[in-house]
């Protein structure tokens, strides 16, 4: 099950379109939807997590805390609606589309993908945006 909770006054639009496509990410790199919770905030707000749980002082985009077990994916995301604005300004796309590559970037974690090196981190925007174009597939 996915569910999206609010730590602000962002709202999502069509959390059901939202939630079948998260759920066909997982599905499509062979995984099972246990459970997924999404958490929006704000940059306080997710500093102080990042502070707490990670010991970083910086601002991030999200955070995850990963549950999963064997194939079955579960686990908290929570995404500061405030840097996924200015990173949208910066990378020059729509707040919706970066919102989608946030999303699916915390799932992907989950299914092993990495980030950490050049090579990892390439084929996580690969994943990334193969996933973002999933969205307009009709369920």
């Amino acid at each position: 099950m996915v569910t999206f909770n609010y730590e602000t006054d962002f709202i999502l639009t069509d959390e059901k379109k939202h939630t079948d496509w998260v759920c066909t990410i997982i599905r499509s790199e062979g995984f099972l939807v246990g459970e997924i919770n999404y958490i929006f905030c704000d940059d306080d707000y997710l500093h102080a997590i990042n502070m707490q749980y990670l010991n970083h002082d910086t601002l991030t985009d999200i955070i995850s805390f990963d549950y999963t077990e064997g194939k079955l994916i579960s686990g908290d995301i929570f995404v500061s609606v405030e840097r996924v604005k200015e990173n949208a300004l910066d990378f020059n796309v729509s707040f919706e589309e970066e919102l989608k590559r946030v999303l699916a970037h915390g799932v992907l974690h989950y299914c092993g993908y990495k980030d950490k090196t050049k090579e990892d981190a390439l084929l996580m925007r690969n994943k990334e945006e193969e996933k973002i174009l999933l969205f307009h597939v009709e369920q």
